[in-house]
């Protein structure tokens, strides 16, 4: 831990305040703060996490030489919405304003007022799914959802987005004003250290045959693992087979009526002797099935910026997403495409993928790419 008085590195604060069911907003700071240990020593900015007392353990499993851990008592969203227009100030972020010098805040995703700061804040919004998808929300969070971007929209001068693809869906649905500036800043992942770790012990502990693909996705409605069962259940009736390793708990079939519909599919089809079923597994483990994987499977019916192919892209594994324009982004011509609920096309894909090539470079090298990721992010509080 180093010194607070240090005032030779930039100082940046990182709000660490999701909920702690987001595992997508936990790892997104986690990773954040980790691509930072690829830049040179000067470059590195001293980082001061404030973190909601829940995260802790999330928050101490980050390696940053330059980093102080600050336990913080944030507001629930509604009372300090209230709060801050009943005192005239933002009570989210003041007293860390006014307590702690710092060059920098991120990321604020509740702005009820702007605030008299000569410290540079920027928002942060992972993407509009409510508006494309608004079936797989309660009205009330599409509410919520709305007045917090229309606040974080009048109030901010500055928006970070994952991908163009959802700067883009800003533009379209909100009305933004002149002075709104929209950084792209495209999430990298760094990898977990696989030493100790064997992939033969790894895959007879879950249960995972040789030759696999992987999904590594919550069974929500939007990851549309249907579709890939569906292409499962295709294969398996032309009588050819493939292994599937999902990482994940699969709620049971009275958790929702799409639970109801996956677990029929895998009953009807008798998919379960062909599949892994895997749970929730440490990171390190994840990754290094993932990485001894024939490809990586992503069918998302929309994502903001795939944390799982940024997983894929590290570890130099094929990717076989749908064809949203993000995925295609994240991907380029080093994807392999299908539309989103054609399991016909998947099926067709994953009968005839080629065999995994270990040690062939298909993206860019990990270190340039991770360093890069580094250098765009600390250029928004530079400039």
């Amino acid at each position: 831990m180093m010194d607070l008085a240090d005032k030779k590195r930039l100082r940046l604060g990182i709000l660490f305040y999701f909920s702690p069911k987001w595992m997508g907003g936990i790892v997104y700071i986690k990773n954040l703060i980790r691509i930072l240990n690829f830049l040179d020593d000067d470059d590195k900015p001293e980082v001061v996490v404030f973190y909601r007392a829940g995260l802790r353990k999330y928050a101490e499993q980050v390696d940053y030489p330059y980093m102080n851990l600050i336990e913080w008592d944030f507001p629930p969203v509604y009372q300090g919405y209230i709060k801050s227009w009943i005192l005239r100030k933002n009570v989210f972020v003041e007293s860390i304003l006014k307590n702690y010098n710092l060059d920098g805040l991120y990321p604020l995703q509740d702005y009820p007022l702007r605030a008299v700061t000569d410290t540079k804040i920027v928002s942060w919004y992972a993407d509009l799914q409510h508006k494309y998808y608004p079936e797989f929300f309660t009205k009330r969070k599409i509410i919520e959802r709305n007045v917090r971007i229309k606040f974080m929209l009048r109030n901010s001068q500055h928006l970070v987005v994952s991908s163009q693809a959802v700067a883009d869906d800003f533009k379209r649905f909100f009305r933004l004003r002149d002075k709104m500036k929209i950084h792209v800043f495209h999430f990298a992942s760094v990898i977990e250290d696989f030493e100790g770790l064997d992939i033969g012990e790894v895959r007879k502990k879950y249960n995972v045959p040789e030759d696999y693909f992987m999904i590594s996705n919550q069974f929500h409605k939007h990851k549309n693992h249907r579709v890939l069962l569906q292409s499962m259940a295709l294969l398996k009736q032309d009588g050819k087979e493939i292994h599937m390793a999902m990482t994940g708990r699969l709620p049971d079939a009275s958790h929702s009526s799409y639970m109801k519909e996956l677990h029929s599919i895998i009953a009807d089809n008798n998919l379960k002797p062909h599949i892994s079923l895997l749970g929730v597994i440490p990171r390190n483990e994840q990754l290094l099935l993932m990485k001894h994987s024939r490809a990586v499977i992503q069918p998302s019916l929309f994502e903001g910026w795939s944390t799982v192919i940024e997983d894929a892209i590290s570890l130099q594994v094929p990717v076989i997403a749908s064809s949203l324009p993000v995925n295609i982004e994240q991907l380029g011509p080093d994807g392999c495409f299908f539309a989103p609920e054609d399991y016909k096309a998947l099926a067709g894909i994953l009968a005839t993928f080629p065999e995994s090539e270990p040690g062939k470079m298909l993206y860019q090298e990990y270190n340039e790419r991770i360093s890069s990721a580094a250098r765009t992010f600390m250029d928004i509080f530079k400039s």
